[in-house]
């Protein structure tokens, strides 16, 4: 249930919504994974509703992260729009997984499958002038790619940023910038989706989740600058360093969690 707020947990929201915008511009991801623990360890969160307000501040720093990226040119919209056609069933696929699946041995699978992407990112550098090139097998792979991260995030609470990326990056060949901006536009109706039935379920501290929101706004578009001025080599290093990061997060959770 949404909570009051001292003037210190205010301040702690914002601090927290200003580095989570600009790791979103960056990197091209939400930052669910800055803000869900932020908001667990910094602001005594319940972990649901952590979850639920993360998503409902995305909203509105992927779209300013969208329309950053999108006036340099580097937003694939019809990809985006395939991404999240699977993205938004898999995420259903996922909730309803969410007590079927051992979701322990999900996790490691997931750690393992990062610590490949990590790797791959330092064998492929990505050209600033490359685009994903549309044929019926790369239009039945941006579906299902869509699909799988929808399903990791309904079962890990995952976002898809972090699959996305790499994997525009590495399988169908689109400058890493390209692929931050598509990333961003397909959250936008998935955590739109989402955070409705958060808020339903009451899931959702709105004020906190605007504050998040308009904090993240004020830095997402310069986290967005700076991915745009730096070399993609350096764009691929710190991106690799940014999954070492959620994949150790994961790992602590995962050791953390009971064997059932």
């Amino acid at each position: 249930m949404p909570q009051q707020h001292t003037r210190g947990r205010w301040v702690r929201l914002v601090l927290i919504g200003l580095a989570a915008g600009f790791l979103s511009g960056l990197f091209g991801v939400g930052g669910g994974i800055l803000i869900v623990p932020a908001l667990m360890l910094l602001v005594s969160f319940d972990p649901r509703v952590a979850a639920g307000t993360s998503l409902a501040a995305i909203v509105p720093m992927s779209i300013v992260g969208v329309l950053s990226y999108a006036a340099g040119g580097y937003v694939d919209w019809a990809a985006a729009a395939l991404l999240a056609a699977g993205a938004i069933v898999g995420a259903q696929i996922g909730s309803h997984l969410l007590s079927r699946l051992p979701r322990r041995a999900l996790r490691w699978g997931f750690i393992a499958f990062l610590l490949v992407v990590i790797v791959s990112l330092f064998l492929v550098i990505p050209s600033r002038d490359a685009s994903i090139e549309f044929t019926a097998g790369s239009v039945i792979g941006l579906i299902a790619l869509g699909l799988v991260t929808g399903v990791l995030s309904g079962l890990l609470g995952i976002g898809g940023g972090a699959v996305v990326v790499p994997m525009l990056i590495v399988l169908f060949g689109a400058s890493d910038l390209v692929a931050k901006g598509t990333s961003l536009l397909m959250m936008i109706p998935t955590a739109l989706s989402g955070t409705i039935g958060n808020v339903m379920r009451k899931n959702v501290d709105l004020p906190a989740a605007a504050v998040l929101g308009v904090a993240a706004c004020t830095t997402t578009a310069l986290g967005a600058l700076v991915a745009a001025a730096i070399t993609p080599q350096l764009a691929n290093l710190l991106f690799a360093g940014f999954l070492a990061a959620v994949a150790a997060q994961l790992i602590v959770k995962a050791i953390r969690s009971p064997s059932s």
